[in-house]
């Protein structure tokens, strides 16, 4: 078994390499993301391995035509492959999985950060302007939080911020018992009005995209902070602009935001960005915007390389993957 793996970065190589060995498959890799021009790199692969990035349809085409038969994500996120192509041809898509704690607590120190104006503080400090006016902040302690979406990520959340003492709302389609010991099940219209602090922990799907749109926002409380750790694609950038200049947003804690994919990851210095999203909100005093770093952590990286493996390990022996997306 082989896996071609794109976009490989010089961290996910280290782990490539121990796990080819650990599983008996090998590997070939490069630093490219998928393109024409190195589409035949899978040739004689079984599985194609990518982290978000644009794969068009006809990419899966000429994949399958070379044998491969495998798409194992290395992220927990598969919204940027073509899921209804990959259905008809049969292909098996997965996603990866890590520990929760890294993305959560990411989440958590967004909330700290932007609760305690940190951005305009250290702004301030790195022109020696050091006086208190407008750096006054909040304890995070008095907020109420609302967490939409209470899987294993928004679980940890909500039990980490219950040793803050935070009051908790959560909003999900399939509420879990483990977050019901930190959480208050609420619909999501009490959630946006009473939370002070709304932090978001969905996948991708077509039914939430832009969920957070100027009717959402509308329903806050005033002043509120939104952080997002999950996708951009739930918030709507024209109206999250909107409410951070209109001030309905009190702030704002974003790791990721609407077309990232070719611009995260790598190094853009000197180039005209095309995302006026990112340029405004860059802009702002009162936004913390981080270029998707939430899972970057030594044991969530390893674990995402190894799940790529394992999806093809399973694929070699007729088992099950746990990760497999249904599609």
């Amino acid at each position: 078994m082989k896996i071609c793996f794109y976009a490989l970065r010089p961290d996910e190589e280290e782990f490539c390499a121990r796990y080819a060995r650990q599983y008996g498959i090998d590997y070939v890799f490069t630093a490219a993301v998928p393109g024409p021009e190195n589409l035949a790199l899978a040739q004689g692969c079984d599985a194609v391995s990518t982290n978000p990035c644009r794969i068009p349809p006809e990419y899966l085409d000429a994949w399958y035509g070379m044998g491969v038969r495998s798409l194992p994500c290395r992220s927990i996120g598969y919204d940027h492959l073509p899921l209804a192509r990959a259905k008809a041809l049969g292909m098996r898509v997965a996603h990866s999985h890590y520990p929760p704690q890294g993305v959560a607590n990411y989440a958590i120190m967004l909330m700290l950060m932007c609760t305690r104006k940190m951005h305009q503080t250290m702004l301030r400090a790195a022109v020696q302007d050091w006086s208190l006016p407008g750096k006054m902040g909040r304890d995070i302690s008095d907020c109420t939080v609302g967490i939409i979406g209470t899987g294993s990520i928004g679980t940890v959340v909500a039990k980490h911020l219950a040793g803050f003492g935070c009051k908790l709302l959560a909003y999900d389609l399939y509420p879990n018992d483990r977050a019901a010991q930190y959480v208050q099940y609420v619909g999501l219209p009490q959630l946006y009005a009473e939370s002070d602090i709304i932090t978001l922990h969905l996948n991708a799907t077509p039914e939430n995209y832009h969920m957070l749109d100027a009717a959402a926002f509308a329903q806050m409380k005033d002043g509120a902070m939104l952080v997002n750790t999950a996708r951009g694609t739930l918030v709507d950038p024209d109206a999250l602009i909107d409410a951070l200049e209109s001030g309905k947003l009190g702030g704002a804690g974003l790791d990721v935001i609407n077309g990232e994919n070719d611009l995260c990851y790598y190094d853009r210095s000197g180039q005209v960005l095309k995302n006026r999203e990112m340029a405004l909100l860059r802009s702002f005093p009162n936004v913390i915007l981080s270029p998707h770093n939430a899972f970057y952590t030594d044991v969530n990286v390893a674990s995402m390389v190894e799940s790529a493996f394992y999806a093809v390990d399973c694929l070699a022996r007729g088992l099950p993957d746990p990760d497999e997306v249904q599609l």
